[in-house]
């Protein structure tokens, strides 16, 4: 059976330039959307956290400007049936990354605040990232990347060809005008070669040797069906 480490942030703010507090977590779909996916596709899903603490969900991710109605339900119940998973997530720094097939990191806002410092999970990404093994990075979570760091100080994603929510995309949020910093600056900022869709808002993924990435809320589905797709095509070989 195809294991799956889901890494979810665990923070609960975006802490923006004035010192001012933006409620944030994790976003809906890039939770609920991937989760049923792999889940169908008989993938077995261990979900873990920094600290073990359970993760909070973004309410705007439910909101009247997160996508349709019909949508928005779906997303709703499928997390109401999940919720005692993500209620008792595990430690990030207690798993194995290596005793899993996947590792995925759904986005928010709350990435922002703890993943991109978090030194446990930057030294995952960097071991993970040289594994060869499926490692997939959704919305606002590439800013994971930015906690990983080489012996000599570099970023170990330096060259590789990324995607993550971009700066207008980002400024879509009047909040975002206080941002510390936009996601797509600080891709680039690491060497990354950052790509993203024409249009803003449109699914978009990048796939780069054994990295996959998603730049938005809308790139959930495809990003999901594309690691089901690769990673059932490679058991076959």
């Amino acid at each position: 059976m195809t294991r799956v480490l889901f890494v979810v942030s665990a923070a609960d703010r975006w802490t923006l330039n004035d010192g001012t507090i933006h409620p944030s977590g994790y976003w809906a779909e890039e939770v609920a959307v991937p989760y049923r996916i792999f889940f169908e596709a008989g993938w077995d899903i261990t979900v873990t956290t920094p600290g073990g603490k359970a993760p909070t969900l973004d309410q705007r991710s439910l909101g009247l400007t997160a996508g349709m109605p019909w949508k928005l339900r779906a997303v709703k119940n499928y997390l109401d049936g999940i919720h005692d998973v993500l209620a008792h997530p595990v430690a990030l720094d207690t798993v194995d990354p290596d005793s899993f097939d996947v590792v995925f990191y759904p986005g928010g806002h709350g990435p922002m605040e703890d993943l991109a410092y978090d030194a446990t999970s930057g030294a995952l990404l960097t071991k993970r990232l040289a594994s060869g093994k499926p490692l997939a990075l959704l919305c606002h979570a590439p800013a994971a990347i930015l906690a990983a760091t080489t012996p000599d100080g570099n970023s170990p994603f330096a060259g590789y060809r990324m995607t993550g929510l971009s700066n207008r995309e980002e400024l879509l949020n009047r909040f975002a005008r206080k941002a510390p910093w936009l996601l797509e600056d600080k891709l680039k900022e690491a060497g990354v070669d950052y790509s993203k869709a024409r249009i803003p808002l449109r699914p978009h993924l990048v796939v780069d040797r054994n990295l996959y990435t998603g730049q938005n809320p809308q790139s959930s589905e495809k990003l999901a069906e594309r690691l089901v797709a690769d990673v059932g095509a490679n058991s076959t070989k």
